[in-house]
């Protein structure tokens, strides 16, 4: 199944604006199938498992606390290509530089409150989605 699974979040910010039905539907129009999806709050400690990759990095602390301070959309999505295929569909992490029509462009609020999160490779794809599912969780 590698490379026709992505992993997204839909962060706090996008979620406390009301973009899920939206953003979800930009999911859905560009061809992804929702396998996998819940609505839930990270704890701070589960946040800080998740982005574990970032310990050692300045703004982990500040990263950590914003993904646990409301309720967040985790989903796994399959598509053929689909990690580079969703990381188009975001655009760029900072939301000034992301394209026309992206998620970022149209529902995020700066670099930090980036609306969305998505996989970066098949494999962090795989770990990030075992992370909030199990294979039952899955259809």
């Amino acid at each position: 199944m590698a490379g026709n699974i992505t992993f997204t979040m839909i962060k706090p910010d996008a979620v406390e604006a009301n973009n899920i039905g939206p953003i979800l539907n930009m999911i859905n129009k560009a061809g992804f199938k929702i396998v996998a999806m819940k609505y839930m709050k990270l704890s701070g400690a589960q946040a800080g498992q998740f982005y574990a990759v970032h310990k050692e990095r300045p703004f982990y602390g500040e990263l950590t606390e914003y993904m646990s301070n409301g309720p967040i959309v985790a989903a796994v999505l399959s598509k053929d290509n689909a990690v580079a295929d969703y990381r188009k569909l975001i655009g760029a992490t900072d939301p000034s530089k992301a394209e026309e029509g992206t998620i970022r462009k149209t529902f995020a609020k700066s670099i930090a409150a980036n609306a969305v999160h998505g996989s970066d490779s098949d494999e962090n794809a795989e770990i990030e989605a075992n992370f909030f599912f199990s294979q039952l969780e899955r259809f």
